[in-house]
């Protein structure tokens, strides 16, 4: 299935652009997600692992399954001082 991601903060200024589509298995996890995700974006592999990811606007588990019309987002950790 393909799916639409939106991307926040470090995400978005790696990739460039605010969603990118993601083509993922009819049955999904998450955790096939963030697979997806590192292979196909290699920019974000590394902020990937650490993300939170939003399922229909709940953070999710890896466990999670993705549906055909959820919205899905990439929330990476925020650090300061």
């Amino acid at each position: 299935m393909k799916t639409f991601v939106e991307l926040f903060a470090i995400a978005r200024e790696l990739v460039g652009t605010q969603t990118i589509e993601v083509e993922l298995p009819e049955v999904a996890t998450v955790g096939d997600l963030r697979v997806a995700l590192a292979t196909t974006t290699p920019a974000l592999a590394e902020v990937v692992g650490r993300a939170a990811i939003a399922v229909d606007t709940e953070y999710a588990s890896d466990a999670t399954v993705i549906k055909q019309d959820s919205k899905l987002a990439v929330i990476p950790p925020v650090s300061g001082g």
